[in-house]
């Protein structure tokens, strides 16, 4: 048997020419200019049968595909099956003339090509997209009755079709998969299409949320999902029987899953949580399809719709499957296997195999760069509150990983120092004298670090001041609250306001916030540190949706206890557990890498979740607190030494390390 294949170096290609070789047949491929290195690795894969494996020159955007004269008078007659397999499986695609160019025209051509050379059958490579967003059953021999082609994917692909059908004199046939996947076995594919986008979003809610938490989603219509094993097992197999002429088969799974039951499996596959409440989508269909379009048309509404795909990593595209309504049928395809021993695996049976090969080699994730490097080389990275502490040493972490690094602080004297060690290791740094809790010095600072440098990438908010210090010897210390206000929040939004402009104007920036795990917790003693970091938290919660859409990020970072210069007045934390300054910078350089909206450790997130569901048994906890840790003040008011902290006290602190007590 002597075979002419298009498409023979992309992913379902290199599988079917693999069986046409096992049959003993010889496979000319068409190759175009430039993609000769892709047939060289298909040639090693092959490498026991690549004597039979030969390359045609040619391009598919070519009448008759571009072969010469030379190449078509050598085939003419001894050409038993001409497969076409070339074509844009791409759903992301928008731009309709260049998947009209390959799938249309290219199937034209390719026809072309067949009729010169004389081929004997026709196979053309179509997709069940034909049928549109057809309702109800769709079969084998049906095509005029489709319906509804919301992507060019689908339209160009019931054109393509239409071709062969009504423009080629010849023997024909016409398979029709469904949306295919890796191989069953391996998982092996060789990039993200189909249910693949759903991968990131799986992974996200994995890393949110341990796998027993239920959650809700939409359930939509049946998706048909097959692997691509299975695919070029059955075209082989259909290929070489006699007497299928004219016919369409879909090689598509006979017990197809719906939306929200795939989602699970995989789901299941990766241990994340599955949707254990699933909203039918088809209750959409209450609302007329006109007025439904309207709505998804009012730029508001794609704003917000176009906003939610984004942060959940899902292509626009995905939104057809909500309510997906084709049911394929796939009867006669069936019974002409019947004989074969081939038959769709269950999706259960193979979707570990899909994760895991998408986990180990195509999650996006793998490809980004990780390295704080990667995140600020060349970048002009600020940071308030850098004299010392947490602020230092996220300084020179952040300077030895190559930013144009920008230290701010009081201390002239102490910012030199730390310019001189980041020097020293070969980073850049530059300093700058500021007040932030002088508004006027926020403003100025933030000027001349732009006038000198140009912009402003990351801004580091590390400045801060903490008081411990009961309310009940707080009645005449209002000025506590004054002050802390005034650094912690005003002095912090006050930078905010200044910077956010350029960064709007420049569609890019990254404003890191060092908040407290005691905004989580609630701990006593700290009313007025905790709460103007929680006028801060909330601040950056309301602006970064503001600002999401012209490249602005915020992270707010619920930073536990850190044994700083801030904490030294009070005696007793020299006993309890605390982070060093190096692990706090640790948790700055991972908001700059990963840039969430929030970093928080297990105990600070734990805290939160319990006084959310249980406020009473929180308030317990923290009235027990208040009452086995002394207050901060140096002596009582007998002008006694303050009692130190209980070995009680300690041990209590002990379990909840980072906790501010």
């Amino acid at each position: 048997m002597n075979y002419f294949v298009t498409g023979g170096t992309g992913f379902i290609g290199g599988h079917i020419i693999e069986r046409l070789l096992d049959r003993g047949g010889t496979v000319h491929v068409l190759v175009r200019a430039g993609s000769e290195q892709k047939f060289e690795a298909l040639r090693q894969r092959m490498e026991a049968r690549k004597d039979r494996l030969f390359a045609v020159e040619g391009d598919l955007l070519n009448k008759r595909l571009g072969v010469s004269d030379a190449s078509i008078e050598e085939l003419r007659g001894n050409i038993d099956h001409f497969i076409h397999l070339a074509a844009v499986y791409d759903l992301m695609l928008d731009d309709e003339k260049a998947q009209s160019s390959v799938n249309v025209d290219g199937t034209r051509h390719a026809l072309e090509a067949a009729d010169a050379m004389e081929a004997g059958c026709f196979h053309h490579m179509s997709s069940i997209a034909v049928a549109g967003l057809y309702k109800g059953f769709w079969l084998e021999n049906m095509f005029d009755e489709a319906d509804q082609y919301t992507q060019p994917y689908f339209r160009t692909k019931r054109e393509a079709e239409a071709v062969v059908r009504k423009g080629y004199s010849r023997p024909y046939r016409i398979y029709r998969p469904g949306v295919v996947a890796g191989h069953s076995h391996t998982g092996a594919i060789d990039k993200v299409d189909g249910p693949y986008y759903m991968f990131s979003f799986i992974k996200k809610i994995r890393k949110a949320l341990p796998p027993w938490v239920p959650i809700a989603g939409l359930e939509g219509g049946e998706i048909n999902i097959v692997p691509v094993d299975y695919v070029a097992n059955a075209f082989d197999y259909l290929a070489h029987q006699d007497g299928l002429d004219g016919r369409c088969f879909h090689l598509t799974d006979p017990n197809p899953y719906r939306a929200g039951e795939a989602l699970n499996i995989f789901a299941q596959a990766a241990h994340a949580p599955r949707f254990a409440i699933r909203i039918d989508a088809r209750m959409l269909d209450i609302v007329p399809q006109g007025i439904r379009q309207a709505l998804f048309h009012l730029p508001p509404v794609r704003h917000i719709v176009d906003a939610i795909l984004k942060d959940l990593g899902l292509p626009k595209p995905t939104l057809t499957y909500l309510n997906y309504p084709v049911r394929i049928d796939s009867r006669e395809t069936q019974r002409e296997l019947a004989d074969s021993g081939i038959t769709c695996p269950d999706l259960k049976d193979y979707a570990p195999a899909l994760w895991d090969f998408w986990e180990r080699n195509l999650d996006p994730e793998l490809s980004r760069d990780r390295t704080l490097t990667g995140a600020v080389k060349g970048k002009v990275v600020v940071i308030t509150g850098a004299s010392s502490g947490i602020g230092r040493s996220a300084a020179i972490k952040i300077g030895a990983a190559g930013a144009r690094t920008v230290i701010v602080a009081r201390s002239a004297d102490q910012l030199a120092e730390v310019q001189a060690e980041i020097d020293a290791a070969g980073g850049e740094a530059h300093c700058y004298t500021a007040d932030i809790s002088n508004m006027e010095d926020c403003d100025a600072v933030i000027d001349q670090i732009l006038k000198d440098l140009g912009q402003i990438d990351v801004l580091v908010n590390n400045a801060g001041r903490s008081i411990r210090r009961s309310v009940t010897q707080s009645f005449d210390r209002f000025h506590d609250y004054e002050r802390t206000m005034r650094l912690n929040y005003f002095g912090a939004i006050r930078l905010i306001l200044r910077v956010l402009p350029s960064m709007i104007d420049r569609q890019s920036g990254h404003i890191v916030n060092v908040s407290s795990m005691g905004v989580l917790a609630s701990p006593p003693r700290f009313s007025a540190y905790i709460a103007s970091k929680s006028a801060l938290d909330a601040f950056s919660r309301c602006v970064r949706a503001e600002v999401l859409d012209k490249n602005v990020q915020f992270t707010t970072i619920n930073m536990p206890l850190v044994r700083t210069p801030m904490i030294n007045s009070v005696s007793f934390y020299e006993h309890v557990p605390t982070l060093n300054s190096e692990e706090a910078a640790d948790m700055i350089s991972e908001a700059i890498i990963d840039k969430p909206k929030r970093i928080a450790t297990r105990l600070g997130i734990f805290a939160q979740v319990m006084t959310a569901i249980l406020p009473q048994v929180a308030d317990v906890v923290m009235n027990t607190a208040y009452k086995l840790f002394p207050d901060s003040t140096a002596k009582d008011k007998d002008g006694k030494p303050m009692e130190e902290a209980s070995t009680e006290a300690v041990l209590f602190a002990s379990v909840m390390r980072g906790v501010y007590w």
